[in-house]
């Protein structure tokens, strides 16, 4: 394994890719966007995310878009990854990972996964200018 990820890794990694700024998206929750399409969120608490440990709602979650439901899947059902999903996101192609959890994955597995949510929400054209010929 490589690096442990840590929180300031997620900025680093959005912020390499193309066309990518920190706005805002659910109101008021800092997002990362590609061309005003959310791909990572930082997700408030409340009370349909709560740690299982304490009963308290999460304070330090990501909301990760995944390419497809299978890909989300993969993700949550992977024991040696820290993603997971609540009811509220049943239907929708995205995981959850707490920062705090983050160091779970190397550097390089948490590129791949945010690279891959950005790809998901991104153009075609850019995503394939910028990773050249892909099957998304």
């Amino acid at each position: 394994m490589g690096r442990p990820a840590t929180p300031d890794d997620v900025d680093t990694i959005c912020r390499s890719l193309p066309e990518v700024e920190l706005g805002v998206t659910w109101g008021d929750r800092p997002t990362y966007v590609v061309r005003g399409r959310g791909f990572v969120l930082f997700r408030a608490p409340d009370r349909h995310a709560v740690d299982p440990a304490t009963g308290e709602p999460y304070d330090d979650l990501l909301v990760v878009t995944t390419p497809s439901m299978e890909a989300k899947e993969a993700l949550v059902a992977d024991p040696s990854l820290p993603f997971f999903t609540i009811d509220h996101f049943r239907r929708t192609s995205a995981v959850l990972v707490s920062q705090s959890r983050l160091g779970e994955l190397d550097v390089e597995e948490l590129r791949e996964v945010i690279t891959d949510a950005w790809a998901a929400r991104a153009p075609k054209r850019l995503v394939r200018e910028h990773l050249g010929d892909t099957d998304g």
